[in-house]
């Protein structure tokens, strides 16, 4: 998969996981020996699975129209790509740390958010770092395709 349509499938699956957490039907609640939130509205469990609340769909929703926005061009997809590397690199260290696992209470990071944010670090990393084939005057790769 190109870098382009990387930053097209991951802005329209975050823009998507947005929408949902605001669907209360698809929300289980929040265990109540959770940590505690100061954001608890929309403060559940997305499928009863990942912790999700306000400014956490929020957050995936912007990160989905900034994927969507970038696909138009390489550079811009592949500045997506590496940005969202290096976020949900930090978000899942955070959501490993006790205390910080919630932003102060204002984004839950833990339970499974925590592998799900690291799988998605390294597909981001993938797509940002990986390799390009040089592109001829003709507009030829070096490896004799048309990009």
């Amino acid at each position: 998969m190109k870098t382009r349509y990387f930053a097209l499938v991951f802005g329209l699956l975050f823009l998507i996981a947005g929408i949902l957490g605001f669907i209360p039907s698809l929300l289980t609640p929040a265990p109540s020996e959770g940590p505690p939130m100061a954001v608890n509205s929309y403060y559940g469990y997305l499928f009863g699975l990942f912790p999700v609340n306000l400014v956490h769909n929020l957050v995936h929703m912007a990160l989905g129209l900034w994927g969507i926005a970038a696909w138009r061009n390489f550079s811009m997809s592949r500045i997506y790509a590496r940005s969202v590397a290096v976020i949900y690199v930090v978000l899942t260290v955070l959501g490993l740390m006790p205390g910080l696992d919630t932003l102060y209470g204002i984004v839950p990071l833990y339970s499974n958010d925590v592998w799900l944010h690291a799988v998605s670090a390294i597909v981001a990393a993938y797509f940002g770092w990986a390799p390009v084939a040089a592109v001829t005057t003709a507009g030829e790769t070096t490896s004799g395709i048309r990009r």
